[in-house]
């Protein structure tokens, strides 16, 4: 594969990581993988359903995730896609719904939800019990996130479209914002994301992002959970907006990420910025670490 860096893209990027290693995994394709809905199907029952044509192998940290190998790959036409029976997901993004542990009864809110990975993750996990308030902010995406719930089963989900700072005065026991990012975690399976790259996009983005999980947290209940997260490789887009919400919440708590996977050390000083000691706790993934896309997630309790 050729892929084309950019000469600031390389220049900002081999100051936070092995720059060598990250170019090397680049250019790999990408393993698909697949989480089981387990609303509709247990994981015996799609394994037997799948082995003769289909090699599964455990996701390390998640038991409904399996990544998947065979002669086709348009995993999206099978049956068992069509009937809601798994997911078609990437691994790293399915640690998010993990670290916010929801319950049965909760009432979570999934901010930026389209076009569904997380919401119907967060729905097995609750067994279809309590309530989402599944959101996005434009028509085009609501209509992915809709077609999605209902071909997985979703039944405890609520679908509002509506801007993530319009919330107020909610008071939710979990709140997820995977937030709209720049992408750059993803570029094995998306390399318009390297040719649009530029830093005062990301900027841009970082400002909304601070914006959104300040509002996120305020709509959170006391002892509630935020689980900020991003497909995002950039300080600037995870580390520096945690500290942002640190700095303005004194009653903002991060929290240790328990997953058992190869990470890298969170970003504690970059471009003349320099974050809190408590950065440390939340959850870097880069390409390489896992054969994944790489993702941030951090875990925040409110006090």
């Amino acid at each position: 594969m050729d892929i084309i860096f950019k000469e600031n893209f390389l220049e900002r990027y081999s100051k936070l990581t092995d720059i060598e290693s990250f170019k090397e995994i680049t250019i790999k394709e990408l393993r698909r993988s697949i989480r089981v809905n387990t609303l509709k199907i247990s994981i015996d029952d799609l394994k037997e359903r799948l082995k003769e044509r289909w090699t599964l192998e455990q996701v390390p940290w998640c038991k409904e995730g399996f990544f998947i190998s065979g002669e086709r790959k348009d995993i999206g036409n099978l049956i068992e896609h069509s009937l809601g029976y798994f997911y078609i997901q990437e691994a790293a993004s399915m640690i998010p719904a993990l670290v916010l542990e929801p319950e049965v009864n909760d009432l979570i809110l999934d901010m930026a939800a389209s076009p569904g990975s997380k919401t119907t993750h967060l729905a097995a996990l609750m067994k279809n019990q309590g309530l989402i308030v599944a959101n996005d902010y434009k028509g085009e995406r609501i209509k992915a996130l809709g077609i999605n719930l209902q071909r997985c089963g979703i039944s405890n989900s609520i679908i509002t479209l509506m801007n993530g700072m319009q919330f107020k005065n909610f008071q939710f026991d979990r709140v997820l914002l995977d937030a709209p990012c720049s992408g750059t975690g993803t570029i094995r399976k998306s390399l318009k994301t390297l040719k649009i790259y530029n830093t005062k996009m990301i900027t841009k983005l970082a400002s909304m992002q601070k914006r959104l999980i300040e509002n996120a947290f305020l709509n959170l209940r006391e002892k509630g959970t935020l689980v900020y997260s991003t497909c995002s490789l950039e300080p600037e887009e995870n580390e520096s907006v945690v500290n942002y919400l640190l700095g303005k919440n004194k009653d903002a708590r991060l929290q240790d990420i328990n997953i058992k996977l190869n990470r890298s050390s969170p970003v504690l000083e970059f471009d003349r910025e320099v974050y809190g000691p408590e950065i440390k706790k939340c959850l870097r993934i880069w390409p390489q670490d896992n054969n994944t896309e790489g993702f941030f997630v951090a875990k925040i309790t409110k006090a």
